[in-house]
């Protein structure tokens, strides 16, 4: 049995060469130990980059349409960016699959960003050399869920943050943040939400996810200047 059945299992990936994947899943270290070269990720990983950032700019642009090119850019770099791709690899669980040499231990690389960030560009291009463009396409869209679609810009510039820091750094205590309304289906639901700072309404944002919403009415809040 191979110790990545339950990865092939999990994205239904009926593989043609395991190799590909052993390979994404190796850090060059478990070649130092093992005396092997060229059986690591850092070629895959310049294939996964293309393939991750292509999937996720064809979303952007068929999900977007108010969105300009450099809109489309900006938010593609933030999607794409190491930060978020080491988030997406933990949440996945590919930490548990990467074979690393004697000098690494598993909180070493859990906590290196670049590396995950790497392996989870490598695991894409091995998928997408192994089974195509269009499963990898799919692949990387469930992985993503409804990030890339439910995505605004005001997520480049963190307006939560800077609310909360001008409200503490004048009153020295929180605002919270109300959900007024929420409607729609399911899968396509919209949320009004209130910032609010001792049952005073400061500013208010509407969004496709809470998340969205918060920072739409951080963002009121600060264009209000409201800092009381």
């Amino acid at each position: 049995m191979s110790r990545l059945d339950s990865f092939f299992k999990k994205y239904n990936i009926k593989t043609k060469n395991v190799e590909l994947y052993e390979m994404a899943f190796t850090h060059s270290s478990y070649n130092w130990d093992a005396k092997t070269s060229h059986h690591d990720y850092e070629r895959l990983e310049f294939v996964g980059d293309s393939v991750v950032g292509f999937v996720v700019g064809t979303k952007l642009y068929n999900t977007h349409k108010d969105m300009r090119e450099g809109e489309l850019t900006k938010a593609r770099s933030f999607l794409v960016q190491s930060e978020y791709l080491s988030k997406l690899a933990l949440k996945e669980g590919f930490d548990k699959y990467i074979r690393t040499g004697k000098s690494m231990t598993q909180d070493d690389f859990r906590n290196h960003k670049s590396i995950l960030e790497d392996i989870f560009e490598a695991v894409m291009g091995a998928i997408y050399l192994d089974q195509g463009i269009e499963f990898a396409r799919k692949v990387i869209e469930k992985i993503y869920g409804d990030e890339i679609e439910n995505f605004v810009l005001t997520e480049l510039k963190d307006y939560k943050s800077m609310l909360q820091e001008a409200m503490q750094a004048e009153y020295r205590e929180s605002v919270e943040y109300v959900v007024i309304e929420e409607k729609g289906p399911p899968h396509n639901k919209m949320f009004t939400i209130e910032v609010r700072f001792n049952g005073l309404i400061l500013g208010r944002g509407i969004g496709k996810s809470k998340k969205a919403a918060e920072q739409m009415a951080a963002q009121d809040a600060l264009n209000k200047k409201a800092t009381l």
